[in-house]
């Protein structure tokens, strides 16, 4: 079967789940070397359709076995397909060749290049964002694809002008017909291992299971690279004995690289560096929360292990503009600042929310959450959802995304979760409708208030409603 090393320019490739973060980046990718492109998705919404949309390339809504006519030369196929997909279903049918994303990156686009693999449960697009920054202004010119749009570059992905290709490592499984990690494929010579959690539970039973993939990257990380991961995890702690490549950890309270935060100036946190045992001096990150400062800091240990300029480093991290829909300020209408957040795992609404009030000490935080991912759809972190919310003055929970494939006993509760925070004192609702969301924050917010809006999806265009609605 033909391979996607075999086509020549001008071939065309179709994507089934477009719209996906990492099809996006894939999708301009392709585009960018002369594949004509083409996509389809059951569900697009911004940035990426937008993104998509911008650079010429047609979205088919819904899976169609029409979308396969005119008979592209070959398919991706996300890992949002399943099977049974009528489009997939077509795809075999025609004989037509095919492969997974995560294949397809490391086969085509990554190849031989040294590999930068940033992974964990949480922090990985905004790591992936910085470490591109740094790699870019340190004069690398890297090739990369993050889960987000990194302000700096505005777009998600970039080919390569040298050697070095930055990717985001999902644990995700690659496809319907490839069950294994996407990671597995990306060939990394560095990895970053940022936390490791339980998430995912559609596809993954327990920890062990997560764990178990996670060790599979400490495997396959190349013995002449190196592996940077977090000190204070226990559950990387136990995978480090996996690694064929070297270790060095990273932490506040301990690793080979420590940093201390010394302030909080503004949007920029000041913080001074220990690279085994050597004062780097002071870095200054315009992003707020102690997570952040733990993203930057496995940053600056492989910069420091790569023998980039560390004056340089320095200079990139205090232009860094962050990533779309990560503590995005979308405006300030009436007085009242909105800011979206992809957060959605109960330690990183928790961490986020932190990271805010600490930020912004004086505001009232309003914050308005959609479990929409697979694992907030379940029950699995039912109790812990009413400890992440601890830091918000009034919170708006959203009856969960789509649970009619789940079991009635394994729905995670959005009036369960409200309850448990009012029994703790806390002011929170439950609500159907995104309007009516919008309709009591607009009457309810005053000048000075804060509200963040937490959701992976699209959240029923809740962003730009809210923004109407207080104008």
């Amino acid at each position: 079967m033909m391979n996607l090393t075999d086509l020549k320019k001008g071939s065309t490739i179709h994507l089934m789940g477009i719209c996906g973060t990492a099809m996006a980046s894939l999708a301009g990718l392709l585009k960018d070397r002369g594949f004509k492109v083409s996509g389809s998705d059951a569900n697009p919404y911004p940035p990426m359709s937008t993104q998509i949309e911008s650079l010429g390339i047609q979205i088919h809504s819904g899976y169609k076995p029409e979308n396969l006519n005119p008979r592209p030369d070959f398919v991706i196929v996300g890992n949002v397909i399943s099977a049974q997909n009528p489009e997939a279903i077509e795809l075999v049918r025609l004989g037509i060749p095919y492969t997974s994303l995560p294949k397809a990156m490391g086969e085509f686009i990554i190849a031989n290049r040294d590999c930068v693999c940033i992974s964990g449960t949480h922090g990985k697009t905004t790591t992936s964002s910085l470490m591109t920054w740094v790699a870019e202004q340190s004069g690398q010119a890297p090739g990369f694809l993050i889960g987000g749009i990194p302000l700096n570059f505005s777009q998600s992905f970039r080919n390569p002008e040298k050697d070095l290709f930055v990717i985001e490592g999902d644990e995700y499984d690659t496809a319907f017909f490839d069950k294994v990690p996407k990671f597995t494929h990306y060939r990394p010579k560095y990895t970053i291992l940022t936390s490791v959690e339980f998430d995912h539970a559609d596809i993954y039973k327990d920890l062990d299971d997560v764990k178990k993939a996670f060790a599979t990257l400490m495997k396959i990380t190349k013995p002449e690279g190196q592996i940077v991961a977090w000190a204070e995890d226990k559950n990387i702690e136990s995978l480090l004995h996996f690694a064929k490549a070297p270790v060095l950890t990273y932490g506040l309270s301990k690793g080979d690289v420590t940093a201390k935060i010394l302030k909080r100036a503004g949007d920029t946190t000041v913080f001074t560096v220990r690279f085994k045992g050597q004062d780097l001096g002071e870095f200054h990150l315009p992003l707020s929360g102690e997570y952040n400062v733990l993203n930057a800091l496995s940053v600056i240990t492989l910069t420091q292990v790569l023998n980039w300029d560390l004056a340089t480093v320095k200079k990139a991290f205090t232009s860094f503009l962050g990533v779309k829909r990560r503590q995005e300020i979308l405006g300030e209408p009436r007085g009242v600042l909105i800011i979206e957040d992809f957060a959605h795992h109960p330690t990183a609404v928790k961490e986020t929310l932190r990271g805010i009030k600490a930020k912004y000490p004086d505001r009232k935080i309003w914050a308005v959450f959609e479990p929409r991912s697979a694992t907030s759809r379940r029950k699995i972190f039912q109790k812990e959802y009413a400890q992440a919310f601890q830091f918000a003055e009034k919170t708006l929970i959203m009856e969960a995304f789509d649970q009619s494939k789940l079991e009635e006993g394994n729905k995670f509760s959005s009036a369960e979760l409200v309850g448990d925070l009012v029994a703790s004192g806390k002011s929170a609702q439950v609500y159907a409708k995104v309007d009516d969301i919008v309709s009591d924050v607009a009457k309810g917010a005053q000048k000075g208030d804060l509200v963040m809006i937490m959701s992976n999806g699209g959240f029923d265009g809740i962003y730009t409603k809210l923004m109407k609605a207080l104008m």
